[in-house]
């Protein structure tokens, strides 16, 4: 068996299966595992998803949020272990397949549309344009 295919064989079995459909410009909780000493607590990082990069095992996802009239911006690996997990709260209507323009919008230009027309609410949902 050639390399890449023993490496393929290992990632399938760390990948996650339990993911909610993730679609660009939905606004979702990541649910994060944070370790303090010898306690663990999970934190809800709650945003609009920007950005999708990578496939496999290095897949990671940009989630944007606004503290304070400030933009904050946290990558998350799909598949890391610190993610306990993902929950789809508002569907988006996005029409291309990175929101980087919302960087340089302020108020209520900052956004999307909802995506609910002709659509079986969230769970599932439609199928993705494109």
């Amino acid at each position: 068996m050639a390399q890449q295919q023993i490496l393929e064989q290992i990632n399938h079995s760390i990948i996650r299966t339990d993911l909610p459909r993730l679609d660009i410009g939905d606004t979702i909780n990541v649910h994060c595992r944070i370790v303090e000493g010898d306690k663990e607590r999970i934190q809800v990082y709650q945003g609009v998803l920007i950005g999708r990069k990578g496939r496999g095992i290095d897949e990671t996802i940009t989630v944007r949020r606004i503290v304070d009239n400030e933009g904050v911006e946290r990558v998350f690996p799909i598949n890391s272990p610190r993610i306990a997990k993902f929950e789809v709260v508002r569907r988006g209507d996005a029409r291309r397949a990175k929101l980087y323009f919302l960087r340089d919008r302020t108020g209520r230009s900052r956004r999307l549309r909802d995506r609910r027309r002709g659509m079986q609410h969230v769970e599932g949902g439609a199928p993705a344009k494109g």
